[in-house]
């Protein structure tokens, strides 16, 4: 591998990924296809109140719900509005905006924070090509905390999964004047809320890449948390990744 080429691979895919993630900085990389009963709701079950954007806040991840990595809150001026994602299929809005961190529908309120994962320090011997991988082998999440009322958090959920089957093929979207491609969208295991879908999306990078998104969208109550994860090697390299379910679980286990 020539440092030239890598370099400029690793710089172009995690620009992309970047701004898919918007700040600057369970599920699982199993990509077997999920039942699609599991986690469906009981339309039964009487509706639950929307949280306010104050009780958003009190439920979002903090530093202290997390063992390792970093928690921060995404600044107001990086926070991309709904009308700056546009997808070429209508049918595949709701995944365009879950993938910028963009909430589906018209929520009530909304808190988001990001997550980032601690650095791998590369071993002494190792190219610097591979030492440049070792360093942006890094989890980078944007946690979306959405309330809804009139049953809307459960009409995201239906649109989220349909959209997963409509453009499982890919699809086109611009977000904040940049063109993205999805090449193909598959639906993974997941698990954690009353109703949850995982999602693996193919993007489209530089060079020929093939770029992984972890994608992961639970309902809990009136409520849609959606976890948007871009690992940096990975963008750079193609290669499958694991979810961090342990921050995902750790963020809707604040909504129970």
């Amino acid at each position: 591998m020539r440092t030239g080429p890598v370099r400029r691979t690793l710089f172009a895919a995690s620009t992309a990924a970047l701004a898919l993630l918007v700040t600057a900085c369970g599920g699982s990389g199993d990509e077997d296809k999920a039942d699609d009963s599991k986690g469906k709701a009981d339309s039964s079950a009487p509706a639950a109140e929307a949280l306010t954007a104050a009780e958003l806040e009190k439920a979002a991840l903090a530093q202290a719900d997390v063992k390792d990595g970093k928690v921060t809150k995404v600044p107001a001026a990086e926070d991309i509005a709904a009308d700056k994602v546009k997808a070429a299929d209508a049918a595949c809005k709701s995944l365009a905006h879950l993938q910028m961190s963009v909430p589906a529908g018209s929520p009530a309120a909304t808190v988001k924070r990001a997550w980032t994962s601690e650095p791998q320090k590369p071993a002494a011997d190792v190219s610097p090509e591979d030492a440049l991988l070792a360093g942006l082998n890094v989890n980078k999440m944007i946690v979306t905390l959405a309330s809804y009322e009139d049953g809307g958090a459960e009409q995201v959920m239906k649109d989220v999964d349909a959209a997963v089957g409509t453009c499982a093929g890919g699809f086109a979207y611009d977000a904040m004047g940049e063109s993205f491609k999805i090449l193909k969208v598959e639906k993974t295991q997941a698990s954690g809320g009353d109703e949850t879908v995982g999602i693996t999306a193919t993007l489209a990078a530089e060079e020929g890449v093939k770029a992984p998104m972890k994608l992961v969208v639970a309902r809990k109550g009136a409520t849609v948390a959606s976890f948007t994860v871009t690992n940096f090697a990975s963008a750079a390299t193609g290669e499958d990744f694991d979810f961090p379910t342990a921050v995902s679980d750790a963020q809707l286990g604040k909504l129970a």
